[in-house]
């Protein structure tokens, strides 16, 4: 699911954001922890961009088991609550250029082109579900100036540390 332009520039038109929209680039750091548990399965991450009101999300990438047979590893994917909700349960899978394989555990990078964002406040959210395990949300809030902005959080069980370097 994409963030219309229309919905950014209303919702920073109400703040009073007068700025051009500048292209940015998020470089996104990812711990996943390797838990001592019997029986440990690589968490589903979706992973997206929203304006701070939570008015829309854009999904920047989905990381589940793509390859389970007959694609019942899709079934699992409203597991991710959170981005189910916010718009996962519309988008096909598997989506070119967002969804991938689950990652196995320790660091974990990607990039992002977010396109060209309003001057305003913004949220990276990051979701991690896994079979037999926990769920876990972690919110990168920053804003976005056009010149460049740096977000960390950090998990407690499904995620480590998160950070997020957003540049024009």
């Amino acid at each position: 699911m994409k963030i219309s332009h229309r919905t950014l520039i209303t919702g920073l038109a109400a703040t009073g954001a007068a700025a051009p929209a500048a292209a940015a680039t998020a470089e996104i750091s990812i711990a996943i922890p390797q838990l001592k548990v019997a029986e440990y399965h690589k968490p589903y991450v979706a992973i997206w961009l929203e304006p701070a009101t939570g008015v829309s999300a854009r999904t920047l990438a989905v990381w589940y088991d793509a390859d389970n047979r007959e694609d019942a590893g899709q079934k699992w994917l409203r597991d991710l609550r959170a981005w189910w909700r916010k718009g996962g349960r519309t988008l096909k899978m598997p989506a070119n250029g967002i969804s991938g394989a689950t990652r196995a555990p320790g660091p974990q990078r990607a990039r992002f082109n977010l396109g060209a964002l309003q001057p305003g406040a913004y949220r990276i959210v990051v979701e991690a579900a896994r079979e037999e395990g926990g769920r876990e949300v972690v919110t990168l809030p920053f804003t976005w100036n056009g010149k460049g902005a740096r977000a960390a959080a950090s998990g407690s069980s499904e995620l480590g540390a998160v950070a997020a370097a957003i540049r024009p």
